[in-house]
């Protein structure tokens, strides 16, 4: 039953967060178009600092918040979890207003004296009052995520998205009549817009939650509250860890756009050409990139409290069980996401991107092997939280960092690969974060991965997948061109996919009935004789 929860809560968020990338899609692509590589240039450059500040204020108190709902709801302590709400909204509404403050006095001398990018000043003072929003957003999220309620979340992350795009795209237009640099802090200022209409829904949620609550007395006033200073305490002792986990990428990237812009310029590169690189690879290929993982995010925050529960109880099977199963489903995402992107590199960033140069669709190649280990990370991190392991993933990832800086800085210098070195230091990172996750994970929860069924029918069904995908675009593309025929492989390769798992028993009636409608389905493919068992 446990299995069943963490999975359809999973699934909501998951759900939620591909319309927020398909939303976002329609935000960052027509962004380039409107913008360009130089404007998103100036646009990426403000963000690493963001999420990095972001980090300290909405980072780690979720899951934090998630953990401790969690653990008193599963004692029937709801006066506890409740409170728990009470004092981290008031010290997420401390640190939000400290970071927002703080990034737009200091936004001037972070893109002068640090980055070198004095252009991108509108775009970083533009996003500051986010940091405010999206903290108290974070208070919200992490309640109803421990009461393993992933509705909300949803609901909000969509509703904050819309009003990003909506706004963002408005203004880059309006604004692009008088400079690029305007044009790219009126894209930032959607992130404001966004917090504020994504908080009010979360509000207006949260008011109908709490009357239903204070119908309920019988329930909702079980248990006692802890004193002030001890959930402080809680607090702190989960969400730092996590925090400085958080805030290890975004500094890294920030690192990474120093070293980047500065090894291309040593290298023989203009400051021009530079930042365009640096706006590709970014602005343009990350997004890729980082599309696939908005399932594993949510597979990650939704094992987080159930772990948690199983920890209270002591169910060391439920445990295994659910750290199988998350690790199966994200190996599942992980491995055709990496492999689609590799054989269909160049056709996407130039069906994406067509006034960019064909050489854009290279960085892509040279990324996709991330998204593999990125989607493990982040999956292997949640049950490392929920396990109460908090630190391990945070120093696993600093090792991964310190690699990645050292990968990107030597192979950056090497005009051969010029930026496509930046893309491999990140592939480095998350493939030494991922090895020491997952020795970790099997260390503290004695799981069993089964060789043949979880690693060996994944990667045969991914690699059937890629053959298809790539011999389908080869036979299309005189047909009916590049464009087309690269939305018909991708079509292609998705039913291949899923047949594949069907075929090699990958994918399970069980599973199946963990879905929406899944019985239904797995009923008529038993029919037609595609699954059996």
């Amino acid at each position: 039953m446990k299995k069943d929860g963490f999975l359809k809560g999973a699934a909501i968020l998951g759900i939620a967060g591909m319309i927020v990338k398909v939303i976002g899609a329609f935000f960052r692509i027509p962004l380039g178009w409107i913008i360009e590589s130089d404007g998103l240039g100036y646009y990426q450059v403000g963000y690493p600092i963001y999420t990095f500040l972001l980090a300290f204020s909405a980072a780690g108190f979720p899951t934090a918040i998630s953990k401790l709902v969690s653990e008193k709801r599963a004692k029937g302590n709801y006066k506890g979890a409740y409170q728990v709400f009470k004092v981290s909204f008031i010290l997420l509404l401390i640190i939000g207003s400290i970071s927002s403050i703080g990034l737009a006095l200091g936004a001037r001398y972070f893109v002068d004296k640090i980055i070198k990018s004095p252009n991108a000043y509108y775009a970083v003072l533009a996003m500051s009052p986010a940091l405010f929003f999206v903290s108290l957003l974070a208070a919200f999220r992490g309640y109803f995520q421990g009461m393993q309620n992933m509705i909300p979340s949803a609901i909000s992350q969509v509703v904050e998205q819309f009003g990003r795009v909506i706004i963002g795209l408005g203004l880059a237009i309006v604004l692009m009549r008088r400079s690029v640099e305007l044009a790219a802090a009126g894209a930032s200022f959607g992130a404001t817009v966004g917090g504020i209409t994504g908080l009010l829904v979360m509000v207006w949620i949260f008011s109908m939650h709490r009357n239903d609550q204070l119908r309920r007395p019988q329930i909702y006033n079980r248990g006692q509250e802890d004193t002030f200073t001890g959930v402080i305490r809680d607090l702190f002792r989960i969400s730092i860890p996590i925090t400085i986990g958080a805030s290890v990428l975004p500094l890294i990237s920030m690192l990474d756009s120093l070293i980047v812009l500065r090894r291309l310029q040593q290298i023989g590169f203009t400051y021009e050409a530079a930042n365009k690189l640096f706006g590709q690879l970014t602005g343009m290929a990350v997004t890729l990139i980082n599309l696939p993982q908005v399932l594993t995010v949510a597979l990650a925050a939704s094992i987080v409290p159930v772990i948690s529960e199983s920890v209270t109880k002591g169910e060391t099977d439920s445990i295994k069980k659910d750290t199988q199963s998350a690790f199966r489903i994200s190996l599942l995402i992980g491995l055709p996401a990496a492999i689609g992107l590799a054989v269909l590199s160049n056709p996407i960033m130039q069906l994406l991107y067509p006034k960019e140069p064909s050489s854009i669709g290279d960085i892509l190649l040279y990324l996709s092997i991330a998204v593999l280990f990125l989607t493990q990370v982040q999956t292997l991190t949640g049950i490392l939280q929920g396990l109460g392991k908090q630190i391990v993933p945070v120093r696993n990832l600093m090792i991964g960092a310190g690699v990645k800086l050292v990968t990107t800085y030597v192979l950056t210098g090497i005009p051969a690969l010029n930026v496509k070195g930046a893309a491999l230091g990140t592939v480095s990172a998350y493939l030494v974060a991922s090895v020491l996750n997952f020795i970790a994970v099997k260390k503290y929860t004695n799981t069993e991965f089964h060789l043949y069924n979880i690693f060996i029918k994944p990667i045969i069904s991914a690699l059937t997948m890629g053959i298809v995908v790539k011999l389908g675009y080869m036979l299309f593309k005189p047909l009916v061109g590049s464009s087309i025929s690269t939305v018909l492989s991708i079509l292609i390769g998705v039913a291949v996919y899923g047949f594949m798992l069907l075929v090699t028993k990958t994918i399970t009636k069980e599973d199946f009935e963990l879905l929406p409608g899944g019985s239904k389905l797995s009923r008529i493919l038993n029919k037609a004789g595609i699954m059996r068992g």
